[in-house]
């Protein structure tokens, strides 16, 4: 890593979400149970409370959690693999309340048998909710992996209305009317 990194945290609707910046803007998110925990350093300061940066994330992913905001308009700084890289560019650009499979990231991308690849990719994402990888699900429509976990993805999805009320409940049992 090269530079200074300072972190602070987030209480939000999906748990205590932490924040890590340098000085060419957000490098990660994280989420309290993190499939792929993020390589947090003892060098990473505390963000002052003056910081313009997290002020501006803190107020933008509370904008997004109350329905006020669709698209991030923050410096970022993700690191990874020039694949990685084309994913992540890709994800930001599925719409707000939408989804999409990772083979239609492949196919965005011109490498349509690259699917595992993008969902390894896609897996790795280091700014979630922000890069929305949250918003790639299985080719059958299922939920798949997601790095907070499934029931973080799927508050996410309905926050932004992208599961219908009934998928819910899906694997409820109706009480019987007989």
């Amino acid at each position: 890593m090269s530079g200074p990194c300072w972190h602070d945290e987030l209480d939000s609707p999906v748990g205590t979400l932490r924040l890590v910046a340098d000085d060419d803007g957000l490098r990660y998110i994280a989420f309290e149970y993190e499939r792929h925990p993020i390589p947090f350093s003892p060098s990473w300061t505390r963000a002052p409370a003056s910081s313009a940066l997290f002020t501006d994330v803190k107020a933008q992913l509370r904008e997004y959690f109350a329905g006020a905001r669709q698209r991030f308009e923050l410096p970022l700084s993700p690191r990874g693999t020039e694949f990685q890289l084309r994913v992540w560019r890709a994800l930001e650009d599925i719409p707000y309340g939408a989804t999409v499979t990772y083979r239609d990231i492949a196919e965005r991308l011109g490498k349509p048998t690259a699917t595992r690849a993008v969902g390894a990719a896609n897996g790795r994402n280091p700014l979630p909710i922000v890069i929305p990888c949250h918003r790639v699900i299985g080719a059958d429509g299922s939920l798949t992996g997601f790095g907070g976990g499934i029931a973080v993805k799927r508050k996410l999805l309905t926050l932004e209305g992208a599961l219908a009320t009934s998928d819910l409940f899906a694997g409820l049992t109706p009480p019987s009317t007989g």
